[in-house]
């Protein structure tokens, strides 16, 4: 077999040269160029004949009326809170790449995963990182059923589908695809052609058999996954798994999902048998006060299809700076500052000499504009060092010019903090429930935000 011929890309402007250098004589860059396979046109037209099942001879156009009565396959996880997560259970033929901090749970998920599913359906969990004996005592510590459970020590992608082809399982868990390597590649394991390669041979694989892969994927410092960018493209969703770091709640969340809803959110506590899904996460971002505190707001976010009640705090102190700071933890930090120009504006409430900083409880992220309102309350409620009456939830849009705009899904939100015993809720006014009352709410609507200054008293 004749060796593939490689060329080396340039990560930052995409020119191509023939061997390496330091620099890229385009764009100037240093150690920007990974290695990746040139393949010839012949042998990427046989390669494609050869997989889906004969898709280049039988191709045609197709009316979209033809295949719309087709669903695809779905197999629940065991697992409720990753079943939402991914649109309803994972699909057969999926690419799913779960990303997340160091130790944040992404490895112990994936073995509960493939130990409450093993015993109807067979998978394989292919470690890179870690030995078998290793996985073998995780396994045990998280009282799983071994049985069921096969595992397989490779980091070369050849021989791990060798292996996949041989035992033909329906689940494949790859941890990580960061220690994956090709021998079609000099390059080191983890590199950005070694990534790219290896994601695409797992990814066609999974496609040409139906078999639902899963991989894990490294962090960078600012966050993201590491490897190219095009790795997130190939998959058909990626998850991420959030968490602050001494607490034992987390958050999976869905940045993408071909087969779903984004954004879904689900929420898992750590504990010493592993991660357990959280029934009731509303609970979990309320503190427990026994009285009231100011700067304490409660608001009604959404995440996909889920309503959240998420406690909003602020802490408004007097500036010795002269550039007063303005700090958030949650929620977008420009946006704290607009906010805070329209409350003094058309709330009559000055802050430009306090110091403001602003953090939603638990850890949560909250990326929708439903917080506005709540916010303002808090910071106004924390300046005046006045607490907001009790049992009191609020949400609502804020728009430059002072004004109350409505936010999607009103009354789901009114009913779930009705459930969980809040007695009063200011909302915008097109927000108020069509048909009466929700439960024993007290629902006032407002236009303005001084309207809702008032209300909160």
């Amino acid at each position: 077999m004749a060796k593939a011929k490689t060329a080396y890309v340039c990560t930052d402007c995409g020119a191509e040269h023939p061997k390496w250098q330091g620099s890229c004589a385009e764009c100037g860059a240093w150690n920007t160029l990974s290695e990746f396979v040139v393949q010839p046109a012949k042998a990427a037209g046989g390669a494609r004949n050869s997989g889906y099942a004969g898709r280049a001879d039988t191709a045609k156009v197709t009316a979209l009326t033809a295949v719309a009565a087709e669903t695809e396959s779905r197999t629940l996880t065991g697992i409720g809170e990753l079943d939402r997560v991914l649109g309803g259970g994972l699909v057969d033929g999926s690419v799913v790449l779960i990303g997340g901090d160091p130790g944040i749970g992404k490895s112990t998920l994936l073995l509960q995963m493939l130990g409450r599913i093993g015993a109807h359906l067979p998978g394989v969990y292919v470690t890179g990182e870690e030995s078998l004996a290793q996985v073998a005592a995780r396994a045990q510590r998280l009282d799983l059923p071994l049985e069921p459970l096969k595992a397989l020590a490779e980091t070369c992608v050849e021989r791990i589908l060798e292996q996949a082809a041989a035992t033909k399982p329906r689940v494949l868990i790859v941890d990580s695809i960061q220690t994956i390597w090709t021998e079609l590649l000099t390059a080191a394991p983890g590199s950005v052609s070694q990534v790219r390669e290896s994601a695409a041979r797992l990814t066609r694989f999974a496609k040409e058999t139906g078999t639902s892969v899963l991989l894990v994927g490294h962090v960078t410092k600012e966050g993201g996954i590491a490897g190219p960018r095009v790795l997130e493209h190939m998959v058909d969703a990626v998850l991420y798994f959030e968490g602050e770091s001494g607490s034992r709640f987390r958050v999976l969340r869905a940045f993408k999902n071909r087969f779903g809803a984004v954004n879904e959110l689900g929420v898992f506590a750590m504990g010493d048998k592993g991660l357990r899904e959280v029934p009731n996460p509303s609970a979990i971002f309320l503190s427990a006060h026994s009285e009231p505190t100011a700067g304490s707001a409660v608001m009604v976010t959404r995440e996909g299809t889920r309503p959240l009640l998420v406690e909003v705090q602020a802490l408004v102190d007097q500036s010795s700076l002269g550039n007063p700071r303005r700090v958030a933890l949650g929620l977008e930090q420009n946006r704290l500052a607009m906010l805070l120009a329209v409350l003094h504006r058309h709330g009559g409430v000055a802050a430009y000499d306090q110091d403001v900083f602003v953090n939603v409880v638990g850890g949560i992220r909250v990326q929708e504009t439903a917080a506005d309102l709540p916010v303002l309350l808090a910071i106004r409620s924390s300046l005046r060092d006045r607490p907001l009456p009790e049992k009191t939830i609020a949400f609502g849009e804020v728009g430059l010019s002072g004004e109350i705009r409505p936010v999607p899904n009103g009354e789901e939100r009114l009913k779930e903090a009705a459930q969980h015993g809040f007695r009063r809720a200011i909302v915008p006014r097109a927000n108020m429930p069509k048909k009466g009352r929700v439960g024993e709410l007290e629902v006032v609507g407002v236009e303005r935000l001084a309207q809702a200054l008032e209300a909160a008293g």
